[in-house]
């Protein structure tokens, strides 16, 4: 699958890009989330929790580093907060391996403090600041 692209002009159009990012996470277990403090990496994490039927409040685990949610098929959704981290071996305290072999979804943003730890294969989501509220959403699937 080449890169794809996807517009957000607006907060309210949220919904409609999860959408579409959900339709695409067949084949990935591992979701990156790159962008600069503040894209909005944590908002589109919201709004694709809820287009995978996830329940509870989706918020960022800036300090627990790992939040778990169920999605509407009651399987587990891991959400990693890296950006407070300082060794990757921070990571392998909480059992960072654990859950990306476990073949359920991670959704990990600052992937780039614990690079060493990803799979090669893995969907890197980037999100760019295009104005106020609108933003740029690029999907490329890595591997090996």
């Amino acid at each position: 699958m080449p890169v794809t692209e996807i517009t957000i002009p607006t907060l309210g159009h949220l919904p409609q890009a999860a959408a579409q990012v959900a339709a695409l996470l067949a084949d990935h277990s591992i979701v990156v989330f790159e962008g600069e403090m503040g894209a909005g990496k944590t908002t589109f994490i919201k709004a694709l929790g809820q287009a995978l039927g996830v329940a509870d409040d989706v918020s960022s685990p800036t300090f627990a580093l790992v939040n778990e949610y169920r999605d509407g098929r009651d399987q587990p959704i891991y959400h990693f907060d890296f950006y407070r981290i300082e060794d990757p071996s921070e990571a392998l305290n909480i059992g960072a391996l654990e859950y990306f072999d476990s073949g359920y979804l991670c959704l990990i943003e600052w992937p780039s403090r614990v690079e060493a730890l990803l799979p090669p294969k893995r969907l890197l989501v980037t999100l760019t600041v295009t104005g106020p509220e609108s933003r740029l959403l690029q999907l490329e699937p890595l591997a090996d």
